[in-house]
């Protein structure tokens, strides 16, 4: 089993509360986590990442089990060692591409030098084509090659598997597509654990293996238009 997730957690502001409770458990490398804005994916994301700490629940992704609340298991997010790409990217926007891709890599506080070699962050660098851009800033190259630093800064560190927030949302419709085949043919190279959320039906056709659908805080039924898939 790759994906062995059982997550609640309760969310109260003011009057308001939001009870999340989702169930996966799949053999596929590839899910998609599936629903509408609100529905509660990325909280759950954030839970299998370890920025946010479940009431209760059970994150087991390859055979590691990386929190239990039954056993008193609790990793933290730097243990679990799992790539997360959030939906803006979150690039540092004073720090270079090269900067960007060799900070997964940092010890310590202090940012990576312009010209620090590293092998690891010339070959992602490569990888996705960023050579020509390497000492830019996030605001002079376009979204595709954001996606790209975020996607190789993710990758750099030798991850367990892969979290993506809403990879292709701030793309354009030729980009989305385009970037999709990358990421697929990507993740088929590296043999590398993905789970990706979204509310975009073209991602799920083109990316899942297998799709959970979430609204309201629930995993339900995926309606006939992604069962057929």
């Amino acid at each position: 089993m790759i994906w062995d997730l059982f997550l609640q957690k309760t969310l109260r502001q003011g009057d308001s509360r939001f009870d999340l409770d989702v169930s996966v458990r799949s053999p596929a490398q590839r899910v998609v986590l599936f629903g509408p804005s609100g529905a509660g994916k990325t909280l759950t994301l954030k839970m299998v990442a370890g920025i946010l700490v479940p009431d209760r629940g059970r994150v087991a992704v390859d055979g590691r089990v990386l929190f239990d609340s039954e056993r008193g298991v609790r990793s933290t997010a730097q243990q679990r060692h799992l790539a997360y790409m959030f939906q803006d990217y979150a690039l540092f926007p004073h720090l270079t591409v090269r900067q960007n891709v060799a900070f997964a890599l940092r010890q310590g506080l202090r940012n990576p030098a312009r010209d620090e070699a590293n092998a690891e962050v010339d070959r992602w660098l490569a990888s996705f084509g960023l050579n020509a851009v390497a000492g830019h800033h996030p605001h002079q190259i376009s979204g595709g090659q954001r996606q790209r630093t975020a996607l190789a800064r993710a990758l750099v560190s030798r991850p367990t598997a892969l979290l993506l927030d809403e990879p292709f949302a701030a793309l354009d419709k030729g980009l989305r597509q385009r970037l999709r085949d990358e990421l697929k043919d990507l993740q088929a190279e590296l043999q590398l654990p993905l789970l990706l959320i979204t509310h975009d039906d073209d991602d799920v056709r083109h990316l899942a293996q297998e799709v959970v659908c979430v609204d309201a805080g629930r995993t339900v039924t995926c309606g006939g238009a992604l069962e057929d898939r």
